[in-house]
């Protein structure tokens, strides 16, 4: 099974966040973070945006103004990571998790690694829970 990338993106538009941008099919599912990647025990608002091609994995420079997401974006972290995402003790793609409204995957980044989840808040289409669980 191929290691898929994922990058974080700090973006300093209205306000500071953290674009977290997964490979899922041939696409960056993309989910914005306006308290940061969690650490440890710690569980973040993650709010589902737009899709991006995978040639944004490498952005980085200034959004002009008058643009949506007009600021600065810098690459915070990038890497590659794992599927951990299992039904009935058999690994599921993350395009049947992503539907579940629950991603389970190991960063393998720079400054990023160990096991996170994204769950999905029931009843709402972008709201998403980001946590890190130690291992």
């Amino acid at each position: 099974m191929s290691e898929k990338i994922f990058v974080v993106q700090e973006h300093k538009a209205k306000n500071l966040h953290y674009d977290f941008r997964l490979e899922i099919g041939r696409t960056l599912k993309s989910w914005a973070l306006p308290k940061g990647i969690p650490k440890s025990g710690e569980k973040h608002l993650a709010v589902m945006t737009e899709n991006h091609p995978m040639s944004y994995a490498d952005f980085e420079g200034i959004i002009p103004k008058g643009e949506y997401g007009a600021g600065n974006v810098e690459i915070w972290d990038r890497g590659t990571y794992e599927n951990r995402n299992s039904e009935e003790g058999k690994i599921i793609s993350m395009t049947r998790a992503l539907k579940f409204g629950k991603l389970h995957f190991e960063l393998k980044g720079k400054k990023l690694r160990g096991d996170y989840v994204l769950i999905k808040f029931k009843g709402q289409d972008k709201n998403w829970l980001m946590m890190h669980s130690s291992k």
